[in-house]
């Protein structure tokens, strides 16, 4: 298939450059930015939706999750398909930036995440997106660091509201003091609406500066009524996910078997994955659900001292480039390519599409069928299309 990719607004001009991982109180380093010629700037305005009527779907046997009626003050998650509060399954999501660099960790209230979202950023570590729709019983959530702009545009296919601490000011600014996402950011150089209130430090001895600041869901949810951010979900958003019906198990059986399952290889490499963390997931057929290790060991939750474990991992492969001499990053997020979806112990090959920038990644298998989700959470790993031939499983 010939591969076809739309870049739309900032992404055409200065493409998901990687943000210099500025300490809070001090300005980010300089970035040179060359403005290209004869490009016009385009603010993309959210379609219309026409509302229908949904259907109760099923595929080959295999009842979807397409209808979401509330029973009993719960209603099944857009994120992870299974039953929570109304409130909360109606409530938009919180996008977090986190590191992931070794220094970083153990990260707080990660495990809490319905989705991560995993990507290289300069010097080939991998930095985490977290979503959240569960954090009503938590005080704060992090740490947290800077936007690249690639996590910005995934964010905006959830609907989220985005939270950073510093960002790539050349390149992330002209998206993020838009209409184009709404953002909780803290006051540092390149935010024109800071949201102070939301952030602190919190004292983590023989931790870096840049590893002690967090969000707190007090302050966060002030920042949001100053702002006047919507709280429930907008008409723009979309389903991402094709989730598996109550009492289903998209079993994939005619498929591989991928146990082990690693987003950078088992050899080092410079693609992010192979360099430093060298995570992978292993899978427990007894639970169904893939554990994640990296540095050597269980990447754990200093929350509640869990091992982040989800029911799926996608693989999207990307357009990548190295921009300039700062080693900074850009990733096509929007267009299509090859995917590879984990789940139930198996994987399933196909293509990712994303039309635009509030439109959701759809993952469909090699005959053109959407690919069906085992309720749950699910990690995407964001690979360098360049350093796709090191994906291993088995």
């Amino acid at each position: 298939m010939k591969k076809k990719l739309v870049l739309s607004m900032a992404l055409a001009l200065s493409l998901a450059l990687a943000a210099c991982g500025s300490k809070s109180n001090e300005t980010p380093a300089e970035v040179k930015v060359v403005e290209p010629e004869a490009i016009e700037t385009v603010t993309e305005e959210p379609e219309e939706v026409e509302e229908t009527e949904e259907e109760e779907v099923i595929l080959d046997g295999l009842e979807v999750i397409k209808d979401r009626p509330t029973v009993d003050g719960k209603k099944q998650s857009y994120l992870t398909g299974e039953w929570k509060d109304e409130d909360v399954v109606n409530r938009r999501n919180i996008a977090i930036m986190i590191p992931n660099d070794k220094a970083a960790l153990p990260q707080y209230g990660i495990s809490l995440a319905s989705i991560i979202y995993e990507a290289p950023v300069e010097g080939r570590i991998t930095r985490l997106m977290g979503v959240f729709e569960d954090y009503d019983d938590i005080d704060r959530i992090g740490p947290v660091r800077s936007s690249r702009d690639y996590y910005v545009y995934e964010a905006m296919a959830f609907d989220s509201i985005y939270v950073n601490w510093g960002l790539a000011v050349p390149y992330v600014s002209p998206i993020i003091n838009t209409d184009a996402i709404d953002n909780v950011s803290q006051s540092v150089t390149g935010i024109d609406v800071p949201s102070p209130e939301a952030f602190d430090r919190v004292s983590r001895s023989g931790y870096s500066k840049e590893y002690t600041g967090y969000l707190f869901i007090d302050g966060f949810n002030q920042a949001v009524e100053r702002l006047g951010y919507a709280t429930e979900y907008r008409e723009k958003f979309e389903q991402t996910f094709l989730f598996a019906q109550d009492h289903y198990r998209a079993s994939y059986d005619d498929k591989e078997d991928a146990t082990l399952i690693y987003p950078g290889g088992t050899d080092s490499n410079s693609g992010g994955y192979g360099s430093a963390a060298h995570p992978y997931f292993e899978y427990n057929p007894e639970d169904h659900l893939y554990y994640r290790y990296e540095y050597g060991g269980p990447q754990k939750d200093e929350y509640n001292d869990e091992q982040l474990a989800v029911s799926n991992v996608v693989f999207k492969v990307c357009h990548g480039e190295v921009r300039d001499d700062h080693d900074y990053l850009a990733f096509g997020v929007i267009g299509n390519d090859e995917c590879y979806v984990f789940t139930n112990g198996k994987v399933i090959k196909g293509t990712w599409s994303r039309e635009s920038n509030y439109k959701a990644n759809r993952y469909y298998d090699e005959d053109g069928n959407e690919i069906v989700l085992n309720q749950g959470k699910t990690w995407v790993c964001n690979i360098w299309k360049e350093y796709s031939k090191y994906i291993s499983y088995e």
